[in-house]
């Protein structure tokens, strides 16, 4: 996985500016999250478009040239994978994780190592592709070449693997109505799921 976006990664970064407004729509829609303080982390940081954004000063990713990108953007990049996070326990305050479960091979070691790197009751923010959407449909019918070597997850089996790892409170934010293309505007995302393409689930570390 990780040669795809080392190969593919102007691609990948090009994608925001082609699709600024879908682009700045998830980022509204993890912003209704987002603490307003404490130190955060991004796993699988990519080239940085949402932490740099979100002013979350840690990430981590696999890829090399990916994160070299990230590190332009102002942060502070550690290569490596979520599976096996190079964090003290606690470290976090929270930790964001933005459509890379669907890339990862042990989604399951991810959010555990999330769980561990976080404090008590610290937050998890997990953004996806929702796969019953009109969204995750359409994706997994184009097949591109990131999204044909991705697992997708419903909203539902997202929550099951945070709940499983020890996170609760959970709450529900979409966005997304329209293809990325076809989106002209930022929109704004409301509460719940079923109807946006890219879905934030948010919840706390369990004490």
């Amino acid at each position: 996985m990780k040669n795809i976006f080392d190969q593919h990664w102007r691609r990948y970064d090009a994608w925001y500016e082609k699709h600024r407004f879908a682009y700045l729509s998830e980022v509204e829609a993890i912003k209704n999250v987002l603490p307003k303080k404490g130190k955060g982390l991004e796993i699988g940081v990519g080239t940085g478009r949402f932490a740099s954004a979100l002013g979350i000063s840690d990430g981590i990713d696999p890829s090399i040239k990916m994160a070299k990108v990230a590190k332009g953007r102002g942060i502070n990049v550690k290569i490596g994978n979520g599976e096996a996070l190079p964090y003290k326990d606690g470290e976090f305050d929270f930790s964001l994780i933005a459509i890379t479960i669907c890339f990862v091979e042990e989604p399951e070691k991810v959010i555990s190592e999330a769980n561990r790197a976080l404090k008590d009751k610290g937050k998890i923010i997990l953004a996806i592709v929702d796969k019953d959407s009109f969204l995750g449909k359409f994706y997994q019918q184009k097949k591109s070449t990131f999204y044909k070597e991705a697992n997708f997850f419903s909203v539902k089996e997202a929550a099951t693997l945070l709940r499983e790892a020890g996170f609760n409170k959970f709450s529900f934010h979409q966005t997304i109505f329209n293809l990325p293309e076809e989106v002209k505007t930022i929109q704004i995302p409301i509460k719940g799921y079923g109807k946006g393409g890219f879905v934030v689930i948010s919840g706390y570390k369990r004490s």
